[in-house]
C-alpha cells in the first residue's frame, strides 16, 4: 500500500472518497477544496401584498385593483348638463304628465349616478319643473278668485245686496251640517213605509233655527228665516218632484217624502251660508 502511495500520489478524488468513481472525465488536479466549495444561497421568496377584493362596483366605477382607488374619469357624464330648458334637459315634452317627468328623472339618475355634477343638473331641472307647475296652479286659482270678484262687482245692485247676506263658513262646519241633514234624509227614506217624514222635518227645522240663532243672535229672525227656507223648499219640491220619471222612484216614495228631501236641502243652505 505504501508503494502505491509513493509512486501514485493521492489525488483530490482519493482524498474525498476511496470508492471508485464511475465518471469518465478525469478529476481536476491542483484544486483547492475550500475555494471550490460554495455555500448554498437561500432562495429568495417574493412577498406579494394582499390585494383588496374587487367586485362589479369596482368595474362600474373604474376601480384600480392594485391600489383600491377609483378612477372617476371613466364614469359617463350627462351630455345635456348645459341645456337651459328643463324639459329638454330631462328629455320630455312640455305637455308631459307628472308621472312621465318623474320616470325620466329616475332613469337619468340611475344612469349617471356616479357623476356628481350630472346628478345635480338632473335634480335642478326636475325641481325647476315642479316650481313652474306649482306657480301655474297657484296663478290659476288667483285668476279664478279675481274673475269671480270682477263678476260680482259688475253684477246688478240687487245681486250685490243679496250677496251681502251670504258668507262662506269653514269646511268642517259645512261637512258637519251636511252630515246632519243627510242623516235626516236617510232616516226619512228608511221609515217611509211606516210613517211620514213629519218628525224628521220638524227636527230639521229646529236644527236650522238653532244654527241661524247662533249667527244672528236673534231668535225671532232665526225662526222666520228657517221657516221661510222650509216653505221655499216645500214649494220647489212640489214643482220638481212630479217631473221625475216614475221609473226612477220606489213605490213607497210618496210626494210628501220626496218634497221633504228637497226641503232638507234648503234648510241646510239657509243655516250654513246665510249670515
Amino acid at each position: 500500500m505504501s508503494a502505491l502511495f509513493l509512486f501514485n500520489p493521492p489525488s483530490c478524488c482519493s482524498r474525498l472518497s476511496l470508492r471508485p468513481s464511475h465518471r469518465r472525465h478525469p478529476c481536476p488536479r491542483n484544486v483547492d477544496l475550500l475555494s471550490a466549495w460554495k455555500p448554498k444561497v437561500p432562495r429568495r421568496t417574493r412577498v406579494v401584498a394582499p390585494r383588496s377584493p374587487s367586485c362589479s362596483m369596482d368595474v362600474a366605477l373604474g376601480g384600480v385593483a392594485d391600489g383600491g382607488s377609483y378612477d372617476f374619469r371613466n364614469i359617463p357624464k350627462f351630455p345635456r348638463m348645459n341645456v337651459w330648458d328643463p324639459y329638454k334637459r330631462l328629455g320630455v315634452t312640455h305637455d308631459a304628465s307628472e308621472e312621465e317627468i318623474l320616470d325620466a328623472r329616475n332613469f337619468l339618475l340611475n344612469q349617471y349616478a356616479g357623476h356628481e355634477s350630472s346628478v345635480e343638473s338632473i335634480e335642478a331641472a326636475y325641481e325647476k319643473i315642479l316650481m313652474a307647475s306649482f306657480w301655474k296652479r297657484k296663478k290659476s286659482k288667483i285668476n279664478l278668485k279675481s274673475r269671480l270678484k270682477n263678476k260680482v262687482e259688475e253684477s246688478p245692485p240687487w245681486i250685490k245686496r243679496l250677496l251681502d247676506y251670504v258668507e262662506m263658513p269653514p269646511t268642517d262646519v259645512i261637512l258637519r251640517r251636511l252630515f246632519l241633514f243627510g242623516f235626516m234624509g236617510a232616516w226619512s227614506l228608511l221609515n217611509s213605509a211606516e210613517t211620514g217624514p213629519a218628525f224628521q222635518v220638524a227636527l230639521s227645522l229646529l236644527s236650522c233655527v238653532y244654527f241661524l240663532n247662533d249667527k244672528m243672535k236673534n231668535v225671532l229672525r232665526a225662526s222666520l228665516t228657517g221657516f221661510a227656507a222650509l216653505v221655499i223648499g216645500w214649494i220647489v219640491g212640489s214643482i220638481v218632484v212630479p217631473m221625475i220619471p216614475s221609473v226612477l222612484l220606489q213605490p213607497t216614495w210618496t210626494l210628501e217624502l220626496l218634497t221633504s228631501l228637497i226641503s232638507y236641502i234648503f234648510l241646510f243652505l239657509a243655516c250654513t251660508f246665510l249670515k
